[in-house]
Formats: structure tokens, C-alpha cells, sequence
């Protein structure tokens, strides 16, 4: 399919950019741009650094590949706080149900969890990521590995760099440079959803680095939530942590029982016998594991539902999950196109938002690229009229 030449007057420049479209990055929001993109008919290539597309969304899927969330749209939007109104059209106009029946267009059902997450049914990225690039081929999207952009041109281009952490697989934040250098204003990345460096001591390491403590609750700066958290060698880590993280200055508390109430606790505290040591008592009385009794004793608290954990702040940048900062809304249109090089779009995490673990960060991903790239199609002329995906 080829697009109906002509551009509307004052977007795009030169006739190369009438049938020619670019998509820098071959993370989820770069397929997902050039997915709509071709389907409406433009001539896509995608340009990469890496030597294989979408490394990090492969390290994601070793978990499980959480693509979104089932819970009330409301209720979704608001985990990602200050941004929502800016992500909010995006995200409404491809939800939560579109990335779901989008992955069986691919061949991949998914289910909802116990947590009400999102999941392939295999529980693995690779099934969706082949199935993905077969579509894109069958759109004759191009892709050109170990390419660097080196810089804003007059070629329609939508930019999907991603943030900073696991620089390795692809995501280094070099971009950066080239906007500061551009002016455009760029909030400086910080580590989001990571670990949470925790001084311990050395016997506590020995027995429980690596362990789960599931089933708790972690509290910071008024916000609470519920899931698991797991032992690192320098920190705290998990979901629970992730999402409350942020709130945290220097210190969180850790409930071990969420689901007795204090009254309840207070009452099973005072049947200690004599005979029991304070690790047997725990686990008869309360069902703890040896983490969890060893994080209490590691707190110095008495108490199962307040555990509180003096931490020094995120650990590397480079291992986070997810970074935010990027470049300012300020810079952007409503469809997340540059005021200073409107040829350009910019989208996914080198946007500056933030959201928790638990299918909101890819969710946002796959939504700016689709909102960025049917206004690009739509600019270009492109027709027929885009599908629905």
C-alpha cells in the first residue's frame, strides 16, 4: 500500500516524506508506531543500535510479560499521577481491552491474574515478539540494525529511544545530548520501579538474600500497597516496594500480616510461652517465614504489621525496571509531536512520566505510539482510512 501523495502545507518537508517514514527504536512503542504506520499504507523503516530488535521487552517476558492491567479505567489512569492528563487520550484511545484483543490478532490469548494483571497465556514475550515481526514484514516494515540516529532531519520520524536503565539491551539515553543540544527541555532520568539500597548486616545476607516474602503490605508517605516484596544483597526489591518507592524519604514500613487487623495482632502477641523462642512463636503463631521473622529481628521491630526499614534511595539506574524523567510535555503537541522539529514525534518512556509495575509501563508504550503514529498517518495524507488494530 502507498500513501495518496501530497502533505498538508507546514508539517512535513520534501517529497522524500510523502511514501518514506521513520521509526527510531525497535522497543515495543517503535513496533507498535511502525505497525500503525505501515497499515496505513506509508513506507516504514525501523533503524536500531542494538544487532536484534526489542532485547529489553525479551527481559521483561522472563517474568512473565505483565502487557497491561484489568483494573476500572479510572482507576488505571490515575497510577500514572501527574501525567495522566497528557497520556490519558492516548491511553482511552487504545486501552487496556485494545492491547488484549491486539495480542489475539497476533495469535496470542492472554488471561488476568490473581493481582489483575495481564498476561500471554504462555507467559513468555518471545511467542508475541515472533508473531509481531512476522506482521510487520507482512507490511514490508524494514528493519536496519546497528544504526545510530545521529540527529533531527526533515524525514517524517517517530522517535521510541526509551529511557536509561539496562543500557546494554538498548536503552542508554544517548538521545539526550542531541535534544539538550537542540533545546529542548529533557527532566533528567532517574531510576524508577528498581531496588532499594538497604544497609544489612552480614548474617542476615548470608541466610536471606534472594528470599520472597509474600502476602505483605508496604507503606510510604500515605500510600499503601499489597503484593510481594524479596530480599536483595544491598536493598529491598518487588512490586510492593516499586509502588510506593517514590513516597518513601528514607524510610518504609512493612505490614507482614495485611489481612489481621491490629487488635488482632496485639491479642496473638501476648500468647507467647516461655518455652518458645521468639522465631518458633512467630511462625506458630503468625505463619511467618524464616525472611520474614529474619526481617523483623533485622529491624529491630516487635511488631509483624510495622516493620520499618531505614533505605538509602533506588540502587543503580542502569538495573531499574523503568526510569522517568525525559523530555517535558511542554515540548510536545497533544499527539506528542515536537514544537521545534514538528516532523518528529517522540514516545514511550522517553516521555517524562511515570507509572508502577503491573502492566501500566508497557501499556503506556504501546498507547503513545499508536496516538503518535495515527496523527503522523493522518498529516501524511495517508489513506485508505486507518483499521481498526
Amino acid at each position: 500500500m502507498n500513501a495518496r501523495p501530497g502533505v498538508l502545507p507546514g508539517h512535513f518537508v520534501g517529497e522524500a516524506a510523502i511514501l518514506d517514514v521513520r521509526v527510531v527504536g525497535a522497543g515495543p512503542a517503535g513496533l507498535m508506531a511502525a505497525e500503525v504506520l505501515a497499515t496505513a499504507g506509508l513506507r516504514v523503516t525501523i533503524i536500531d543500535h542494538q544487532a536484534k530488535p526489542s532485547r529489553k521487552f525479551l527481559l521483561a517476558g522472563r517474568g512473565g510479560l505483565n502487557l497491561t492491567h484489568s483494573e476500572p479505567i479510572e482507576r488505571f489512569l490515575d497510577r500514572y499521577g501527574a501525567a495522566r492528563p497528557q497520556l490519558e487520550p492516548a491511553i482511552r484511545a487504545f486501552s487496556p481491552n485494545d492491547v488484549r484483543a491486539w495480542a489475539k490478532g497476533l495469535g496470542v490469548d492472554t488471561f488476568v491474574g490473581s493481582s489483575g494483571r495481564v498476561f500471554p497465556v504462555g507467559m513468555k514475550a518471545s511467542p508475541l515478539l515472533r508473531a509481531w515481526l512476522r506482521r510487520l514484514d507482512g507490511l514490508g516494515v524494514r528493519l536496519q540494525s546497528r544504526m545510530t540516529w545521529q540527529g533531527f532531519d526533515d524525514v517524517p520520524t517517530v522517535l521510541a529511544l526509551g529511557g536509561a536503565s539496562w543500557p546494554e539491551l538498548g536503552s542508554d539515553a544517548a538521545w539526550g545530548e542531541i535534544f539538550k543540544r537542540s533545546g529542548i527541555a529533557v527532566t533528567p532520568l532517574q531510576a524508577s520501579n528498581g531496588r532499594q539500597k538497604v544497609t544489612w548486616s552480614a548474617p542476615f545476607v548470608a541466610k536471606h538474600a534472594g528470599a520472597p516474602i509474600k502476602n505483605v503490605a508496604v507503606s510510604a508517605g500515605g500510600r499503601r500497597q499489597r503484593g510481594e516484596i524479596m530480599i536483595a544483597r544491598d536493598g529491598i526489591e518487588g512490586g510492593a516496594i516499586y509502588a510506593v518507592a517514590s513516597s518513601a524519604h528514607g524510610a518504609l514500613t512493612i505490614d507482614l500480616k495485611p489481612d489481621l487487623s491490629h487488635v488482632q495482632v496485639q491479642e496473638r502477641l501476648t500468647r507467647r510461652r516461655k518455652k518458645d523462642s521468639r522465631s518458633t512463636f512467630l511462625r506458630k503463631v503468625f505463619g511467618l517465614t524464616p525472611a520474614a521473622i529474619g526481617l523483623m529481628a533485622e529491624a529491630g521491630a516487635d511488631n509483624p504489621k510495622e516493620v520499618t526499614l531505614q533505605i538509602a534511595g533506588p540502587d543503580d539506574l542502569r538495573r531499574a525496571i523503568s526510569t522517568h524523567g525525559g523530555v517535558a510535555f511542554t515540548e510536545v503537541d497533544d499527539h506528542f509531536r515536537l514544537h521545534k522539529f514538528p516532523n518528529t514525534y517522540v514516545v514511550g518512556e522517553m516521555l517524562d512520566w511515570d507509572a508502577p509495575t503491573g502492566g501500566y509501563l508497557l501499556q503506556a508504550c504501546f498507547s503513545t505510539a499508536r496516538w503518535a503514529a495515527c496523527d503522523m498517518a493522518r498529516r501524511l495524507g495517508a489513506t485508505p482510512p486507518l483499521p481498526s488494530l
